[in-house]
């Protein structure tokens, strides 16, 4: 959604406002003709031919004959962005892994980097270092330094200055992350909730794109929320993320939660939970139980039942998140990604048929997450491009 000058606005700020919304276009939405510019952006073709040819010029964009075409007679030329016209550092820190990739205007991962975080180097200094170490290499051999940085975080996070308030799952409390990584690598940081960013990459470029009213559930050793409402990511008080959901309590008196209480959902549904309904270690790595339910799904229906009790939880909870947020779709992402689909296809029918809110929606939709892992470091980059981008 873009927003339009008001009356009385200067022609050059009326210009820059206009050449941000339609590189914003382009990065979204990928290539695009002038025509379909003028029509999205509401401009006449005089504008565009403008904008266009001044973002040409500054090596932002070019335009080219399509690869396929239709019909007869020349066919339109397509303004495409020039990745590396505008790159971001994209940082994703979760409790066992850490990746680190440069976005490039489009969305396109121009280069990445991972690596395990073993209990022995979880401590915040031992993580900055890391992402210290690993940038010089990283863009060692790309055309464009990255102009901005985002970073994505399993816990509270306060997006105003990049300060983690809580991260319980990493046993991280009141870490100044984004300034000590402003300071070192000497780039602007933008930090936010892992699941929140999970929820606008999908919402932009994943299974919720054009869907105005998300929830994005994140899996991995806990279990979050994001939520886009009306196209918007929605915050709480102080911009702080607002999407807990796996604090939220299901079953009283149940198994101790880190978090203090009893019974929350994640303590149901969570990595050990799924690991507890599958028969194998609470402690396997995710890749363990990843292949356990892909063999489940192998043997058909009948194996399924082995799951019965953790669907039920989950379901549950994905009604009580329903009726709450009134979502179109649920996006389940990270672990959820490998639940089997007719898992899934049940959690969605029991869902509607329990939801006073779905059925007057007409059933909201239950999908896993068309961008898998790297969902959250595409959000972490959109974070980052959205002061980098306003500012063309």
């Amino acid at each position: 959604m873009t927003s339009t000058p008001t009356a009385g606005t200067r022609p050059d700020d009326v210009r820059r406002h206009n050449r941000a919304a339609l590189l914003r276009r382009l990065h979204i939405d990928g290539p695009s003709t002038r025509a379909s510019l003028a029509t999205a952006l509401g401009l006449n073709r005089s504008t565009i031919k403008a904008l266009v040819d001044g973002l040409a010029e500054d090596g932002v964009v070019e335009e080219r004959v399509p690869a396929q075409r239709s019909g007869a007679g020349r066919p339109s030329l397509l303004v495409l962005p020039q990745p590396q016209a505008a790159v971001v550092l994209a940082i994703d820190i979760r409790v066992e892994r850490a990746s680190m990739a440069l976005v490039g205007i489009g969305g396109q991962i121009l280069a990445r980097d991972s690596w395990k975080v073993r209990d022995g180097n979880r401590e915040p200094v031992e993580v900055f270092t890391k992402i210290a170490d690993y940038f010089g290499p990283l863009i060692a051999e790309q055309e464009a330094a990255p102009v901005a940085i985002g970073v994505s975080v399993p816990g509270v996070v306060r997006h105003s200055d990049g300060f983690v308030h809580e991260a319980p799952n990493l046993h991280w409390a009141d870490v100044p992350l984004g300034a000590w990584l402003s300071r070192t690598l000497k780039l602007p940081v933008h930090m936010g909730n892992d699941a929140e960013l999970g929820a606008v990459a999908e919402h932009l470029r994943g299974a919720a794109r054009r869907a105005e009213d998300v929830v994005y559930i994140s899996a991995d050793v806990g279990v979050g929320g994001g939520v886009i409402s009306n196209g918007l990511s929605l915050r709480g008080a102080g911009g702080h993320h607002i999407g807990e959901v796996g604090h939220m309590v299901v079953r009283p008196g149940g198994k101790r939660c880190y978090c203090g209480a009893q019974g929350c959902w994640e303590t149901e549904v969570g990595e050990r939970a799924l690991c507890r309904a599958l028969g194998i270690d609470e402690d396997s790595p995710v890749g363990a139980i990843v292949a356990e339910l892909r063999a489940l799904s192998a043997k058909g229906p009948e194996a399924l039942s082995r799951l019965d009790e953790f669907t039920e939880w989950l379901t549950l909870g994905l009604g009580n998140v329903v009726n709450l947020l009134c979502p179109q779709l649920v996006v389940l992402g990270d672990l959820f990604t490998a639940l089997p689909a007719p898992l899934v296809a049940r959690v969605e029918q029991v869902v509607r048929e329990r939801s006073l809110v779905s059925r007057a929606l007409g059933g909201t939709r239950v999908v896993t997450s068309a961008l898998g892992s790297d969902a959250k470091l595409l959000g972490a980059a959109e974070l980052a491009f959205e002061t980098v981008l306003s500012d063309w």
